[in-house]
């Protein structure tokens, strides 16, 4: 059975280097988590900040060209349960897959030591907190430009 999680190559995501770095249109193929394949290849044009989310984001092969590693502190029994919720009875056989393949992809490459900042929820918001990853200024920014809108 294949979660999904395996198949998140740092060529395939839109975080990694290439036109992004230079500025121009990248291209990258969004996980279609229903069919688990990719789908058609998509545009993604210059912006000054792009949020690459879900497990694989701080994976080892993208942590050098992340100006900021976030990790959202959440219980695994928590997170799956709202992942259940959200995906209903048709994806519990993928449910079963995806806990193992997570546990797994975390073990082997671990991204909650290198986070920059950790957010955990509360029962009235969020919480920032410093995260255990290297200094926040250890790693340039990567942004196209220093005033205060483009900083993390």
């Amino acid at each position: 059975m294949r979660a999904g999680l395996e198949h998140g190559r740092a060529d395939r995501l839109p975080g990694r280097p290439g036109p992004r770095r230079l500025g121009g249109t990248a291209h990258y193929a969004p996980y279609d988590w229903r069919r688990r394949t990719f789908g058609p290849r998509v545009a993604l044009p210059p912006e000054p900040v792009i949020v690459v989310e879900g497990v694989g984001a701080g994976r080892r092969a993208l942590r050098p060209y992340l100006a900021r590693l976030v990790w959202m502190e959440l219980p695994d029994e928590e997170a799956w349960a709202r992942g259940r919720a959200r995906d209903g009875a048709e994806q519990s056989e993928f449910w079963a897959g995806w806990v193992r393949a997570e546990r797994r992809h975390f073990a082997e490459d671990p991204s909650r030591p290198f986070a920059d900042l950790l957010v955990r929820g509360g029962k009235a918001g969020y919480e920032v907190l410093a995260g255990p990853g290297v200094a926040p200024r250890a790693r340039p920014d990567l942004t196209q430009g220093d005033d205060p809108s483009a900083m993390c």
